[in-house]
């Protein structure tokens, strides 16, 4: 209850200060994050990425679910959450960069990785400047494998056509017990 009280209280001080890069005052709740990881196949998930882990909620849960040999890339842009994810997860399985996600093809072929299995996306797509946020939706569809799922929440339905030009159809979920609500778009690359 208390690791609760902190993280909420260091999102809330990272969401006042850092508008451009924390979409969110409140870390996501656990219906969320269940609704989220549902999307990933973890009986075959060899590489996992995540964008935007803020105090890393998904991040716990993508530990329980993905097996011993998964490699998991947290992608955290604020020096603040960073800082926060690396005194909190001591797991082999994550690297944990403070990068920008219009990297993820350049940072996985710095590790010798072909492809990701799952990307998973927190970023407040509303905020990015439109031409980041084209390229990160154009690398994220470029580095997935055939079949390799794309799961991003947003606070409204605006990122749902651009989502649609890079992955064809969108799969579209909302879940009413988050604050704010949150939709839940999941996009397979064919």
């Amino acid at each position: 209850m208390e690791q609760e009280s902190k993280q909420k209280g260091k999102f809330l001080r990272t969401f006042i200060k850092e508008r451009k890069q924390v979409g969110a005052l409140a870390p996501s709740s656990r219906f969320l994050v269940k609704k989220m990881c549902d999307k990933i196949d973890f009986n075959s998930a060899k590489t996992i990425v995540e964008f935007g882990p803020g105090t890393g909620v998904f991040t716990e849960e993508l530990l329980k679910r993905a097996n011993p040999d998964c490699k998991i890339f947290v992608i955290e842009l604020n020096s603040e959450f960073h800082s926060f994810l690396k005194n909190k997860f001591k797991d082999e399985r994550i690297i944990l960069l403070r990068e920008s996600a219009d990297n993820i093809d350049k940072i996985l072929q710095d590790h010798k990785i072909g492809s990701a299995d799952a990307i998973l996306s927190s970023l407040p797509l509303a905020v990015i400047p439109e031409q980041i946020k084209k390229r990160i939706i154009i690398k994220a569809f470029d580095v997935l494998r055939k079949g390799g799922v794309y799961v991003q929440y947003q606070y409204s339905l605006n990122a749902k056509k651009l989502l649609e030009l890079k992955f064809g159809s969108i799969h579209l979920n909302f879940v009413p017990i988050n604050i704010p609500p949150a939709f839940v778009y999941t996009g397979i690359k064919s």
